[in-house]
């Protein structure tokens, strides 16, 4: 017989809000750290870790370490996921925040090739993977902290404090750069000013004691505890990684479809773009920082209310929106960016992260709805992360070289069509999870189901059980 499903219970308020701020700050730094690389890889790394390459190589060598992170990421999912599923969401979450902070604050501290030869950039790859480990683990903590937490009724809205620091992350380590860059002399940025936005990664430590401190694990992941302490063989997943591999592989290779639009327009965006307008069109480094700075300022609000309106008509649609607006922007995209014209490549970046952050803002609860609780750290991390070995760390690289073999930026807008349809595609072939019905207080009228938050079969729930 199955049993009526109770909303999750969310925390009070205040609490909540303790919560929605210290994920935003714990999220943005720890994208802070990891976005830093993407700028230093364009602007400095090649030059630094590679020096006997030509600019070329060398900036695709950059790149490609620039990729080892994302190579990573999958990595960290599986590790935490099995450790946030088995033993709870903050302490993945804590570690993967101590990990990463203590890895980017070593880059900053790290010897060039100039002194240490071929160690510098082996090194410099150790530690990127090390950071792609703590960000592939980090995201499935934040989210699901923030989303279980929150209750049935407001999980888009409040999963988008993590989403949102992507931009904010993007944001910071733009400023950080730029003020450097303002402070000290070219040739002293080069020698070891573009040390400094690393070394203050020492700021994610007051976030980690917060969350250790003065934050329970969810409600939800409490719920299966308990459970398991009655029946050890029921709830708590013994093995969350063979058991989303054996019995989830469509959400898991469909969910990471979901962000092959966002992510290869986001990445082109922030690091592609920012090498090839400085490069190829000649267009001044501090002013396309600028360009992008205010274009991840315009995203934080999209991907907000994105997710808040996913509350209320469902997560597909304005992930079906965004992934329309970046296929068919595409083209007009790199158009814009050929012209050279700061205010054309503003438009450009705009709409492009418009479509990125209507798809982006519900992926937090969306993915985390298409896996029942037990296996839910392990299954929407697995699906984040496969997106980001696929499509986040190659695409600059990818950009790079089609540029390089083409002569033609067409070539990289055919590609970004690509991954907007592959998008488009698989928010068509999967389920909604928050249709738009949906009582706001307990469960669709008259509906047999799994209540994507706690996981509990519910059978002809009226409104309010």
């Amino acid at each position: 017989m199955a049993t009526p499903a109770q909303d999750t219970p969310a925390l009070d308020r205040s609490s909540l809000r303790r919560l929605m701020a210290a994920g935003l700050i714990g999220s943005s730094i720890e994208w802070y750290d990891f976005f830093i690389y993407a700028t230093a890889a364009a602007l400095v790394f090649g030059d630094l870790f590679f020096p006997n390459a030509s600019p070329l190589i060398g900036t695709l060598l950059a790149f490609s370490t620039f990729w080892a992170g994302f190579i990573a990421r999958p990595i960290g999912g599986l590790i935490f996921g099995h450790f946030g599923d088995r033993v709870g969401r903050k302490p993945a979450l804590v570690t993967c925040l101590v990990l990463m902070g203590s890895a980017t604050f070593l880059i900053g501290l790290l010897p060039t090739a100039g002194t240490i030869g071929v160690l510098a950039p082996v090194a410099l790859v150790v530690l990127r993977f090390l950071q792609g480990i703590a960000v592939g683990g980090q995201w499935g903590g934040v989210i699901l902290l923030l989303t279980e937490n929150a209750g049935r009724d407001h999980q888009g809205r409040a999963g988008t404090f993590g989403q949102m620091g992507v931009p904010i992350g993007v944001i910071l380590g733009n400023v950080v750069f730029l003020l450097v860059s303002a402070l000290v002399s070219p040739d002293a940025f080069v020698s070891w000013g573009w040390r400094i936005p690393f070394l203050c990664s020492a700021v994610l430590l007051p976030v980690v004691l917060f969350i250790q401190l003065r934050v329970e694990d969810t409600p939800v992941f409490r719920q299966l505890q308990e459970r398991h302490a009655h029946n050890p063989e029921a709830q708590v997943a013994q093995a969350p990684l063979t058991e989303v591999l054996r019995r989830h592989r469509r959400p898991v290779l469909l969910g990471a479809g979901l962000l092959f639009g966002t992510n290869a327009i986001f990445y082109i965006s922030i690091a592609g773009v920012l090498n090839y307008a400085t490069q190829e069109l000649g267009i001044d480094r501090d002013a396309l920082l600028s360009v992008t700075l205010i274009t991840s300022f315009i995203s934080i609000f999209i991907i907000y209310f994105s997710g808040s309106v996913s509350d209320r008509i469902g997560r597909r649609p304005p992930i079906l929106v965004g992934a329309a607006i970046i296929t068919l922007w595409a083209f007009p995209f790199f158009l814009l960016i050929d012209t050279a014209s700061l205010a054309l490549i503003f438009v450009a970046l705009t709409v492009g992260l418009i479509g990125s952050s209507l798809t982006y803002g519900p992926l937090a609860a969306y993915l985390a709805e298409l896996f029942e609780p037990r296996i839910r750290y392990s299954g929407a991390s697995m699906a984040y992360q496969l997106a980001a070995i696929l499509v986040s760390g190659g695409t600059p690289f990818i950009m790079t070289a089609l540029l390089a073999a083409t002569g033609t930026s067409m070539s990289v807008a055919a590609y970004l069509v690509l991954m907007g349809a592959i998008t488009f595609a698989a928010a068509l072939a999967l389920r909604e999870t928050r249709p738009r019905g949906e009582s706001r207080r307990g469960g669709l009228r008259g509906s047999t189901g799994t209540d994507s938050t706690t996981g509990i079969r519910t059978t002809d729930l009226q409104p309010g059980h």
